[in-house]
């Protein structure tokens, strides 16, 4: 290696960190049992392995589980690919707003986070989507991610979600269900 210069040694250590942590990341179980939503092992204890099964069953139904989506967003860490769950959540969360003041902030906050061109959360939406999305927080209704949303789901439901099925989170995960039976 050709030593750094010193200078440059202090800002290229915090790269090296992060370029570290990426040998790191692996699709496997123990990656799952770190965001668990409750403590893992009671978690794991709780999960059937019908229940865990059943998440092959569509992807809604995987979506609409506690620890499917906890799976499933450990997955997509593992793919870099987590804003697109992040969004259809953020989505969710926006159409149960109440207050017209909140919506227009939360409208601009999620556009601003996930829809928006260098967003810092970019998800992958065509123009014309993108377009139509800024249109509409510009007078934002609970439907006025419909569009984006919509296109994520299907875009996560027929690239992201079968890649899921075959992973090893996944895979381990059915397995460590079927070993507490026996």
């Amino acid at each position: 290696l050709i030593p750094l210069l010193p200078h440059i040694d202090h800002r290229n250590r915090g790269m090296r960190t992060r370029l570290g942590c990426l040998s790191h990341k692996s699709d496997s179980y123990n990656d799952f049992t770190a965001i668990l939503p409750d403590k893992p092992n009671r978690a794991l204890k709780r999960l059937s392995t019908e229940e865990a099964t059943r998440w092959a069953d569509s992807f809604d139904v995987l979506l609409s589980h506690k620890y499917g989506l906890a799976a499933f967003r450990a997955f997509l860490k593992t793919e870099f690919s987590e804003e697109n769950l992040e969004f259809w959540l953020a989505c969710e969360d926006f159409k149960k707003t109440r207050s017209a003041a909140k919506l227009a902030s939360k409208a601009q906050r999620i556009f601003e986070e996930f829809i928006d061109v260098q967003a810092p959360r970019e998800v992958n939406i065509d123009f014309q989507t993108r377009e139509l999305t800024r249109r509409n927080v510009q007078e934002p209704s609970l439907s006025c991610f419909d569009q984006a949303q919509g296109k994520v789901h299907s875009l996560m439901e027929k690239d992201s979600y079968p890649r899921f099925l075959r992973s090893k989170i996944y895979t381990d995960l059915l397995s460590q269900t079927q070993r507490r039976l026996s």
